[in-house]
């Protein structure tokens, strides 16, 4: 039987999606208060991440990518896809869902975004895929990259243990299909989306925001649990974060990766 890049049974890929951040007009400056004397109000530099599911509890992903600034991002999961096997009734993946070095349960992936500005302008989250998933070291160059593939993210929405009103997150089906161009994830007006909030896509079965799950075991050819490598935990798919991949598309049995950019920006 003649054997075709993406129907090849026993073979394997990886695919996964570093993370890069960019932040537009975010000044690190303080700002002062003049009463009967002069008092400096700075906020904290640092927002440690928080389960967002529940936003109150102080949690452990890993170390992640972060910015600077009293409007900054703290943490964004990283989207893995791992270790999948090849086959021609199958090219929809689903990404792990994140996992905690604490006792947090699984989560869907999520941006972590701090607002500590005294004149709260409002601000708008972006995403952008910078190239396609691509491996260099294939051969022929016309093959390097999945052609067609795209990577979709769905069930966002916001979370927060404190009191001020939630930024707007676009409900719909985020397909990167054009790359290069920034899709809008949230936007905060004015005085909207102040202190902490995450963003997440996709939740668990455990989550008591009336959120779908999204969540479901990884397991074995055998119906085995898989370990996540990162925690030691039972490993899960997050349904929320998919890459489908054509099936005219070439296939090798290698690592695939791109690049994405998270854009947070402040309203003027």
């Amino acid at each position: 039987m003649e054997k075709q890049s993406f129907n090849v049974i026993n073979s394997f890929l990886i695919l996964l999606a570093s993370v890069t951040l960019f932040s537009l007009n975010v000044y690190a400056t303080s700002d002062s208060l003049d009463q009967s004397g002069r008092v400096t109000v700075e906020g904290s530099s640092i927002s440690n991440p928080v389960d967002p599911e529940n936003p109150g509890d102080i949690t452990d992903p890993g170390e992640g990518p972060s910015t600077d600034g009293p409007l900054r991002i703290d943490y964004v999961s990283s989207l893995d896809f791992g270790r999948v096997q090849l086959a021609d009734t199958n090219l929809t993946f689903m990404a792990f869902a994140q996992q905690f070095l604490s006792e947090t349960g699984p989560r869907g992936s999520f941006i972590q975004i701090t607002d500590q500005r005294t004149n709260s302008t409002g601000w708008t989250l972006q995403v952008k895929q910078n190239h396609q998933f691509r491996n260099t070291v294939i051969q022929e160059s016309s093959e390097q990259e999945l052609s067609g593939a795209v990577l979709s993210l769905d069930k966002g929405w916001a979370n927060s243990s404190g009191n001020s009103s939630s930024p707007t997150v676009t409900r719909e089906t985020i397909a990167l299909n054009s790359i290069g161009t920034a899709y809008e994830l949230a936007t905060a007006t004015a005085g909207n989306g102040r202190g902490v909030w995450t963003i997440a896509f996709g939740a668990s079965e455990t989550n008591s925001n009336n959120m779908e799950n999204t969540l479901s075991p990884v397991v074995d050819a055998a119906g085995n649990a898989v370990k996540d490598e990162f925690s030691g935990k039972p490993a899960y798919h997050n349904s929320a974060i998919s890459l489908t991949i054509p099936a005219a598309t070439k296939i090798y049995p290698v690592q695939y990766a791109t690049e994405i950019t998270w854009i947070l920006a402040e309203l003027p």
